[in-house]
């Protein structure tokens, strides 16, 4: 990634996790200013919306709190009938009931919007190695298939879907937090909801694994 001017604007999708706010750290410090889109989308972990709203402002971003009604979806996270798999092989590579169907379709559209309307030419998003394995809506081809729809689509046309941390594992997304100092206490990661984490779910195994 380039380092760009200062002025460069660019919006980030933040959902209070590892891996949206290491992207956070990250964009920030090649020189972007950063406006951010919080996404509820009656999650059951709605810890995770809260964490964002955190991160941004401990770094002075502006940020929009999007409702998102989704009531179809047949996911662990939206649906207290279908359970939150716990200890599940995590090499499994199969989509998990976790998935929720086109999560990030919907968020990048919002996104879109959002940049065409300040004049943004940058999209972050924080996928990376170990989500696209089980989740169709991170991987490379889909985020490359995006951004030539996207720009296909508007009137402006050049914005840029941008996933720095997309060949890093957890590990090495940590790593990279801690050498920017990214504040990991104030993340969070569990799928389950309440206000400690399960320690069991994928992503809390995910954490635990990788710290």
């Amino acid at each position: 990634m380039r380092r760009v001017s200062r002025n460069s604007r660019a919006v980030i999708l933040l959902s209070g996790g590892i891996d949206s706010t290491t992207t956070l750290y990250l964009a920030k410090k090649y020189g972007h200013k950063l406006f951010a889109l919080i996404f509820d989308y009656s999650q059951r972990h709605r810890r995770e919306i809260y964490a964002a709203r955190k991160i941004a402002r401990l770094n002075n971003v502006d940020y929009h709190t999007i409702k998102v009604n989704i009531p179809w979806v047949d996911s662990a996270l939206t649906r207290n009938d279908v359970k939150v798999p716990f200890n599940r092989n995590l090499s499994n590579k199969q989509v998990p009931s976790t998935y929720v169907s086109g999560r990030n379709i919907i968020f990048l559209s919002y996104a879109v919007s959002f940049a065409e309307s300040i004049n943004a030419n940058k999209i972050f998003i924080g996928a990376h190695i170990a989500d696209y394995s089980g989740y169709p809506d991170c991987r490379p081809e889909f985020l490359g298939a995006m951004e030539q729809a996207i720009n296909a689509g508007i009137s402006r046309k050049g914005i840029e879907i941008v996933a720095p941390l997309l060949n890093n594992t957890k590990k090495e997304i940590i790593e990279t937090g801690v050498k920017l100092k990214v504040p990991f206490e104030y993340t969070w990661s569990c799928y389950v909801g309440g206000q400690i984490p399960c320690n069991r779910c994928d992503s809390c195994r995910f954490r635990i694994k990788a710290f």
